[in-house]
């Protein structure tokens, strides 16, 4: 049983796939979110697409395991010209979310472009454009950012969430960038080395 404030969660952010699949952990106090993990399950070498699925879903039960998280964010299925790699995407996210609802842990689903508009600004971000916004705003150790894009997705999602969950319910519209700026003066991360 978790032993943690009212205003304390953890939320567990997961980047689907069969090949390798993205993970990441943020602790939210209050208003703010600290990074606490990120990593990834690689499965190049196994052949066999059912042990793949099985090992997504024993992976994701794990870390529901380890990290207890009070909410589960996942990235949703995108739409390519590849339509074997779609349905193989949206079998893992499939047994991905399934471990979740075994574990009763709430789960939210977030498209890509709704993830890098969140973290970046920008719906058409680079990879490296959200990692790089992630070291900032989480302050992640430069050793964790050595890892594969699959795990610094995983943590937008999770990161992304929080934004989300945190937003007010009056959603404001702003008219423009320095617009938001101003009246988001919290959210400008002062980056001078």
């Amino acid at each position: 049983m978790k032993n943690v404030s009212a205003h304390e969660k953890i939320i567990l952010g997961i980047d689907p796939g069969t090949n390798v699949m993205g993970f990441g952990v943020v602790r939210v106090c209050a208003t703010k979110a600290s990074f606490l993990d990120m990593g990834t399950l690689d499965m190049k070498k196994m052949k066999d697409p059912y042990l793949k699925l099985k090992r997504v879903f024993d992976f994701t039960t794990e870390l529901i395991e380890r990290y207890l998280p009070d909410e589960f964010a996942i990235e949703a299925q995108f739409f390519g010209k590849n339509v074997q790699s779609m349905l193989k995407l949206g079998r893992a996210q499939g047994v991905a979310i399934a471990a979740a609802l075994e574990r009763d842990v709430p789960i939210c689903e977030y498209a890509p472009l709704k993830i890098k508009m969140a973290i970046t600004g920008n719906g058409q971000a680079s990879k490296e454009q959200v990692a790089d916004m992630l070291h900032r705003f989480l302050k992640i150790p430069d050793e964790k950012m050595q890892l594969a894009f699959d795990a610094t997705d995983a943590l937008a999602v999770a990161y992304c969430h929080f934004l989300q969950a945190s937003r007010p319910a009056s959603d404001k519209k702003y008219k423009s960038w320095n617009d938001f700026l101003n009246s988001n003066p919290a959210r400008i991360v002062n980056d001078t080395k």
